[in-house]
């Protein structure tokens, strides 16, 4: 393919993405096909000569579309949104076109320095302290800064390597000045614990299996928030044991319920005890670009970690590994930053683009109107069931998202999800928090319109009632 038939393929790309999205609601939202379906559709071997442009286009929508579950669906309300947008992709295109592997500097210097740059933005945008900025807001550098990693598990990763280099660190040198022999780091590593709560994202845990430490998973009152006197006893309780502990992850917005931890008790306790602080923003950190959502944030300035770190020097320390290859003279000068040592992979393609398109096309005032319109959306959904006495609103309801089940059986809920599942109308998921099963109903998808919400929920009432009728109808009569 030369330049002259990538200009043309590229507008026809572009058209057909458009078309994609301005015709979404008639597609399915959920994929129907089986496992295995995709390859008695395409050959057991790669074509020996190139094919047509044509063809393979075509393929798209006979191959990749029936297996494709669509998050940007109108009525997609399952997990939390996944965010794109037409600036996003755009910046992609130009992100893949230019090409570079920006593990350090001078591999493209626009690749590293517009990422410190935007991530500086957002990081004000957010409401984030000076702390956590590469550089503060009266223009003074600082010692924080942020990474743009592949995923907030990938994230979560690096800050917990950091922590546990951190810890091994400095308990080698306190036994050093003691006079004491310092453990090898493979005996420290079996001693230390890191924490969250039964409802902290899965990511915490997979992070410590990877990171080699144990992980404790500490229960929750009724309101699901790890609080400082349970992280208090389990701290008291595994030092007794002789472990070490190193790590505590707060979350604003479970994955289950949008709960947030007490980050103000919590971050006291781990600046007391010098154990790392690290708050899970996944989802709920996007809210805090509106003022009004703010109030969540009480004691993030307690923390290490967030969207940015506030000591970058400890994630570097902890992943810098230069082979004569990787030396320059920038590099070596300090004056420039290598993000091949804020990650697991050395390589990493030029990320901050898509954000630089993002932040300038919405400007704020566009990025505070989405989230607004979604947490109104919420607010809808959350009325309409509590109009039903049917239905119980299970949690506060949060952002965008909405707990709620049928009253009752754990089995009314979960058949109600089975119906609204095979229905195929929406899509949803559900959560079991404390023994009840609990249907999820998140919106975040820009399409969705109040319609919309008004179609889900009459859509979920009356499967409800054919549920409830069976019900009735299979309980013995006195």
């Amino acid at each position: 393919m030369d330049a002259a038939e990538f200009r043309k393929r590229g507008h026809e790309m572009v058209d057909y993405i458009a078309n994609y999205y301005e015709t979404m609601r008639e597609r399915p939202v959920m994929s129907e096909v089986s496992p295995g379906y995709l390859r008695p559709l395409i050959p057991a071997e790669a074509p020996a000569e190139g094919e047509s442009w044509e063809s393979i286009v075509a393929d798209v929508e006979r191959v990749i579309m029936p297996g494709v579950t669509h998050w940007q669906h109108p009525r997609f309300h399952a997990y939390f949104p996944g965010g794109s947008s037409f600036p996003s992709i755009l910046g992609d295109m130009l992100s893949d076109a230019i090409a570079c592997v920006g593990f350090n500097w001078v591999c493209s210097p626009a690749c590293t320095e517009l990422e410190t740059v935007v991530l500086d933005w957002l990081g004000r945008a957010v409401g984030l302290p000076d702390a956590f900025l590469a550089q503060h807001r009266n223009g003074e550098n600082g010692h924080g800064g942020g990474v743009i990693q592949g995923t907030a598990s990938e994230a979560v990763l690096v800050c917990m390597l950091a922590a546990r280099a951190k810890a091994i660190n400095e308990l080698r040198a306190a036994q050093t000045a003691q006079g004491v022999q310092p453990e090898d780091e493979g005996i420290i590593m079996a001693r230390l614990i890191a924490y969250g709560s039964e409802s902290t994202h899965a990511c915490i845990e997979k992070a410590a299996r990877v990171s080699g430490v144990r992980f404790r998973a500490i229960t929750t009152g009724a309101d699901h928030r790890l609080v400082a006197a349970n992280l208090t006893q389990a701290i008291a309780e595994d030092r007794a044991a002789g472990l070490i502990p190193f790590f505590v992850c707060s979350t604003s917005g479970t994955t289950s319920t949008c709960a947030y931890d007490d980050h103000v008790g919590l971050g006291a306790i781990c600046n007391a005890e010098k154990i790392w602080l690290h708050i899970d923003a996944a989802y709920a950190g996007a809210a805090y670009v509106c003022p009004e959502f703010r109030s969540t944030m009480a004691g993030v300035e307690s923390a290490d970690s967030l969207l940015d770190l506030v000591q970058r020097h400890l994630l570097i320390s902890a992943f810098n590994i230069t082979p004569e290859y990787l030396r320059n003279a920038m590099s070596e000068s300090g004056l420039v930053t290598d993000y091949r040592n804020w990650q697991v992979p050395l390589g990493r393609r030029f990320r901050s683009l898509k954000l630089w398109f993002v932040l300038r096309s919405y400007g704020i005032a566009g990025l505070q109107a989405h989230i607004r319109k979604a947490v109104g959306l919420a607010s809808r959904f959350d009325a309409l069931v509590r109009k039903d006495d049917r239905f119980e609103v299970v949690y506060p309801t949060t952002l965008s998202l909405v707990c709620f089940r049928l009253k009752g059986d754990n089995e009314l809920s979960s058949k109600l999800l089975e119906a609204v599942s095979a229905a195929k109308l929406l899509l949803m998921i559900h959560t079991v928090v404390k023994g009840v099963y609990i249907l999820r109903f998140s919106i975040g998808a820009p399409q969705t319109t109040e319609a919309d919400i008004d179609s889900a929920w009459a859509h979920i009432a009356s499967l409800a009632t054919g549920i409830l009728a069976n019900h009735a109808a299979a309980i013995p009569s006195a």
